[in-house]
């Protein structure tokens, strides 16, 4: 089939808090990774063997997926740092250095091999993808996606010919600007002979770097726009958005876990919550262990993480609770992601236990 290759070795600095402690691709929806959905993914299309490169707090995401056989595949990683006085620190090599650091150690990307960033949920086809890459014996391709134009600015553009060749690219241009709407989704097809393009022991980027040189050498590098599900998380706002969309039953393959007990409301094992005197109003997801007092309302779409407690006279709105959150009595949370150390806002700002300029209490998270 081909070979996988993920890239999670980025800070997610644009997501904090959320990777405040977590690297981005373990960023949770619906309890599962990110990065989890993806490696499911490949090995639903027979991508078997797979390479994650890692840097910040690598070891999550080694710990948690480990050799792969939970899902059926392989996998390995490439931790890219450097010595600093005694001790090995990140330093992430790029999307194109990463590649070439394991390129270089073994040999690994022998075949046609799939890259993909680590912090988007996707359900595109792709055998389709795989299949077209090669009629077209192309040496590299990337897959597109139509936006409207509107929205160009957020994404890096790409310009290609009525037969799909890449002519030149845009980096987050005007609408004005744009000389095309389709978007780069971070999805590549590469054949081996193209790492040797990438010069050896440095950083090197994939979309800012790789691509314009086989632009320039004239390689058959090829677009492919395709229609599917992208859901990337490249901002705190996108995560609720996502998050939104996701409980609302948009996205396939995204399946709800626990018991539906009531229409549009799930429920895992282990929840003390008084039915008779609450407000539930689904789509809602309720964790294991979570105790809900008299007098609570919670308005989906709602995710409540395993451990938390809801006192009497709570209402939560549109929001996601993540594990262990307290919520004291008879406060009000409306398109919120709240946790037990901060609460970030539909915008993206940030609100940390404590800070003067948040006038809402949480219960005290002391007790877990």
């Amino acid at each position: 089939m081909a070979k996988g290759m993920i890239l999670a070795a980025g800070q997610g600095t644009r997501v904090r808090p959320l990777t405040k402690n977590l690297p981005k691709p373990m960023v949770p929806i619906l309890g599962k990774p990110v990065l989890e959905y993806l490696i499911e993914h490949l090995a639903r299309y027979g991508i078997r063997e797979i390479m994650i490169n890692v840097a910040y707090n690598h070891y999550k995401i080694e710990n948690y997926f480990g050799d792969g056989h939970r899902w059926g595949v392989s996998i390995g990683y490439s931790y890219e740092g450097v010595r600093d006085h005694g001790e090995v620190v990140p330093k992430p090599l790029g999307s194109a250095g990463g590649m070439r650091k394991i390129q270089d150690f073994s040999g690994f990307f022998d075949e046609t091999t799939l890259v993909i960033c680590g912090d988007a949920i996707i359900d595109l086809d792709l055998g389709a993808a795989i299949h077209e890459h090669r009629s077209k014996q192309a040496v590299a391709s990337v897959v597109t996606l139509d936006v409207p134009r509107d929205q160009v600015q957020n994404y890096g553009v790409v310009v290609a010919d009525d037969e799909g060749h890449v002519k030149s690219f845009q980096e987050k241009p005007t609408p004005e600007e744009a000389k095309s709407t389709l978007a780069s989704t971070g999805i590549y097809l590469f054949e081996p002979e193209v790492l040797k393009l990438v010069p050896p022991g440095k950083a090197f980027d994939i979309g800012s770097e790789l691509f314009p040189m086989l632009v320039e050498q004239e390689l058959p590098f090829y677009a492919q726009k395709r229609f599917f599900n992208w859901i990337d998380i490249g901002r705190l706002s996108d995560y609720w958005t996502v998050l939104q969309r996701v409980l609302s039953g948009e996205v396939a393959q995204m399946d709800m876990p626990g018991k539906e007990i009531r229409p549009g409301v799930w429920v895992g094992p282990n929840t003390s919550i008084a039915w008779d005197s609450v407000q539930i109003v689904g789509p809602v997801y309720i964790g294991s262990s979570v105790r809900i007092d008299p007098g609570v309302s919670v308005i989906g779409p709602t995710w409540i993480g395993h451990g938390s407690h809801l006192k009497s006279g709570v209402r939560v709105e549109r929001s996601i609770l993540f594990e262990y959150t307290r919520l004291a009595e008879g406060q009000r949370f409306s398109e919120m992601i709240i946790s037990p150390q901060y609460c970030v806002n539909r915008q993206g700002n940030a609100y940390y236990v404590g800070d003067d300029e948040f006038p809402l209490r949480w219960g005290d998270s002391r007790g877990r």
